[in-house]
């Protein structure tokens, strides 16, 4: 859709500098994605913990969470997901605007999708993490039972079953399995977190 040529931009006298100075932080998006199963929601729960034991603002968007509002009238076909994510970039957006650390949290299985959501935001303050968990760990896992029901043919297009789950590229953070240990949560959480510090976003 192509935006009516009769709508401008209103600029506000309050920017996201001045927004940034009054929380002591920069505002960007910690985009978390990886298979079903493979830790996402854990780590950005520990993460906004982490955070905010810091004295730092964050806010989640879990893409359960999200599909019971927001985007509640999408399915699970490709169009649907790519308007799923597209709502929520845009949504994260306002977020980092506000000064705010915003930490995404969906499978995001394409990266064209994932590259349509960096485009968004200014050079660095897109932060993808990708979750690098095999997909037999997560089966394994299977915490809410959904690749169960997608190999008794229960669900059609779930990822990494019946449709692919393409890793990113270029990612900014891997937060991968070692082998059969598991990774404690706190521990990857803390990993993005020196990540913040390191490019001066726990500081205005």
């Amino acid at each position: 859709m192509e935006n009516p040529t009769n709508i401008v931009w209103h600029k506000s006298s309050v920017e996201k500098l001045d927004r940034q100075r009054l929380l002591q932080q920069k505002g960007c998006v910690i985009w978390i994605t990886g298979l079903s199963g493979s830790g996402k929601s854990t780590v950005a729960c520990a993460l906004s913990q982490g955070l905010h034991m810091r004295g730092k603002l964050t806010y989640i968007l879990d893409g359960d969470n999200v599909r019971h509002g927001l985007n509640r009238d999408l399915s699970f076909k490709a169009e649907d997901r790519a308007e799923n994510i597209r709502r929520i970039a845009e949504v994260a957006k306002l977020f980092a605007d506000a000064g705010i650390i915003c930490i995404a949290s969906l499978i995001s299985p394409y990266r064209k999708d994932r590259d349509v959501c960096r485009a968004l935001f200014p050079e660095g303050d897109f932060i993808e993490v990708f979750m690098d968990v095999p997909l037999h760990v997560c089966e394994n896992r299977d915490p809410k039972g959904l690749y169960k029901l997608a190999r008794a043919g229960k669900i059609k297009g779930f990822t990494g079953v019946d449709d692919p789950y393409e890793p990113p590229l270029n990612c900014e953070i891997v937060l991968q399995q070692k082998g059969r240990d598991c990774v404690p949560p706190g521990e990857m959480a803390e990993t993005v977190i020196s990540y913040l510090e390191e490019k001066g976003y726990l500081q205005a």
